[in-house]
C-alpha cells in the first residue's frame, strides 16, 4: 500500500510537471498543488484510456500518457485561472 502511494506521488509529480510545461507562460502554483493536479490527471487519464481500450499496449502506453498530460495541462489552466481571479489588488 505504501509503495502504491509513493508511486502515485512520483507519477503525479512527473505528469503535473509535464502539464505545466505544456501550458505557456508562468503559473503561480506550488509544487504540492502541481503534484495533486498530476495525480488527479494520471488517475483520470488511466480511467479514460481504459474506457477507450488503449491503456494496455504491448509497448510504452503513449496514448494513455498523452491523455494524462493533456488532463494535467487542463488542470493547471483551471487551477491558475481560479487562483488568478482570487487575487485582489491593494
Amino acid at each position: 500500500m505504501l509503495a502504491a502511494i509513493i508511486w502515485a506521488i512520483i507519477i503525479g509529480a512527473i505528469i503535473g510537471a509535464l502539464g505545466r510545461l505544456v501550458v505557456p507562460g508562468r503559473q503561480n502554483m506550488s509544487i504540492l498543488l502541481t503534484i495533486v493536479v498530476g495525480i488527479v490527471a494520471a488517475l483520470l487519464g488511466t480511467v479514460i484510456a481504459r474506457a477507450l481500450g488503449v491503456a494496455q499496449t504491448s509497448g510504452f502506453d503513449w496514448i494513455e500518457h498523452i491523455i494524462q498530460v493533456v488532463l494535467a495541462a487542463l488542470g493547471v489552466l483551471l487551477v491558475t485561472g481560479i487562483s488568478g481571479r482570487r487575487r485582489s489588488t491593494y
